[in-house]
């Protein structure tokens, strides 16, 4: 069953990475693909992903790879950390017959491309063996082609780069058969019949397997194909069955910290951190006034850029927002503060909200804009203005839907402004970045009132999920 086709709409950029390929790895990469240009035929690789588990040890009722992590089911990060390397062609998913429709639904819902849902097995390696066996088999109206190599992967293992991935998938294709592993952490012992300690292992000398797993897809289907009816009840270790049934030593691959696996409810609370800290890495400030104006916006962009220095901070101008917001887009920036400088609504507010929505861009993550505005309070008086900007409350209920949470900052500044020297301009907009969240600044000269007081869970970003 095939979801998900190459091609059609769907998000800009499948989202954030913790990091990028390294100069080797990202040579090792083009190498891989550039294969057929040198005359040789690339190799063709898929994965497969068991997901029928019943996460009884997260002790709670909705599997852990559906459990949602800010909102969003946790299998579908897997899924985008997978899909978002191009040389994998094929995503195999196994899951429950109960769960099929929710896996469809969550493939249609986050536009994911190149999957495949077959149903599981009552163990793993049963459901593993029906993804390689859906890989195999020429069925008819089937887009799935048999690869060379064949990933296997943890659905509950939503942090796996693509380097980790790049280095499986070359091992297995030289040996084999290949694995990620990583140090122990904790010293492994055997216990005696009667519960005492019988030995202990030398910590130094072992390593906890891990996944990715990678393999030549003729030796794991082939070995699967042999395996006991009690190496698939209460086997665990995919490596383990290349060796026992077709004496294919594994090579073993350092990987990295982000690979750990989604076992308790105390883990989605981690995973949500990390995704948060990956998705607060940079704020855009957009603004209506021209880059040469000297105006008190320039003040807030000065500042948060000072406040600010554990978080890149960009800036663009709404006159040309289009061409600008193309390129913070493929930038993967979550967090955008709009500052109203020539107009007194919502104008330049709307015209982000729109460009946003029409990138696709919140399906993945929840994007966070600060409408800020400036307001000269000799020109207006304080409550007309407010009365008229707190209809930012109804426009967020109604962006909240699309994954956009929209918050509003009023800064009250005197006249004589422009007039001030630097350290006095910037005095009243360094309170407004240092105040803490949930509570209203108290800066001199009544510089700033929040509406609907919110806007300081945005300074810095990485708050800004957390108090919306």
């Amino acid at each position: 069953m095939e979801l998900g086709p190459p091609g059609g709409a769907g998000p800009a950029e499948p989202g954030p990475r913790l990091r990028g390929l390294r100069g080797d790895d990202r040579a090792a990469s083009a190498a891989w693909l550039s294969e057929a240009s040198a005359g040789r035929r690339a190799p063709s690789v898929a994965a497969v992903l068991p997901a029928g588990g019943s996460g009884e040890r997260m002790g709670v009722p909705t599997p852990k790879q559906f459990c949602p992590v800010l909102e969003r089911p946790l299998i579908s990060y897997t899924l985008q950390a997978l899909e978002r390397v191009c040389w994998i062609k094929d995503i195999v998913v196994a899951v429950t017959g109960e769960n099929m429709e929710v896996m469809k639904g969550i493939v249609q819902r986050y536009q994911h491309k190149r999957i495949s849902l077959v149903e599981a097995g009552v163990t793993r390696h049963r459901s593993i063996f029906n993804g390689l066996k859906a890989l195999a088999e020429d069925q008819p109206n089937s887009k799935l082609c048999r690869p060379e190599v064949v990933i296997i992967h943890d659905a509950v293992r939503p942090f796996v780069e693509e380097d980790v991935l790049l280095k499986v998938a070359i091992a297995a294709k030289e040996h084999g058969a290949a694995g990620a592993i990583r140090p122990l952490v904790s010293t492994v012992i055997s216990p005696s019949a009667d519960g005492c300690l019988d030995h202990s292992l030398e910590r130094t000398s072992h390593r906890a397997s891990e996944m990715p797993q990678a393999f030549l897809f003729d030796v794991i289907y082939e070995a699967y194909q042999q395996c006991s009816d009690y190496d698939l009840e209460f086997g665990t270790e995919c490596l383990q069955l290349a060796l026992k049934y077709c004496h294919t030593k594994a090579k073993l691959v350092e990987g990295s910290p982000d690979l750990w696996k989604v076992t308790y409810k105390r883990d989605l609370y981690a995973a949500e951190s990390i995704i948060k800290e990956r998705i607060s890495q940079q704020i855009c400030i957009l603004m209506d006034a021209k880059e040469d104006e000297e105006h008190v916006g320039r003040c807030l962009e000065e500042m948060l850029k000072k406040e600010l220095n554990h978080v890149k901070v960009t800036s663009g101008a709404l006159c040309h927002a289009g061409r600008d917001l193309q390129q913070i887009i493929l930038e993967q920036c979550y967090n955008f503060v709009c500052v109203n400088v020539m107009t007194s609504d919502f104008e330049e507010t709307r015209k982000l909200l729109n460009a946003l929505e029409e990138s696709n861009l919140s399906i993945l993550y929840p994007v966070v804009v600060i409408s800020v505005h400036f307001l000269d309070y000799k020109l207006v008086p304080f409550g007309q203005k407010m009365e008229h900007l707190m209809q930012i409350k109804e426009f967020a209920k109604e962006v909240k839907k699309r994954n956009i949470l929209l918050c509003g900052l009023l800064i009250y500044y005197p006249q004589y402004f422009h007039r001030m020297g630097p350290l006095e301009r910037t005095s009243p907009i360094s309170g407004v970045t240092k105040t803490k969240p949930w509570r209203a600044p108290r800066v001199k000269r009544r510089s700033s009132v929040a509406f609907p007081l919110l806007f300081n869970a945005a300074f810095p970003a990485t708050t800004a999920l957390e108090g919306i």
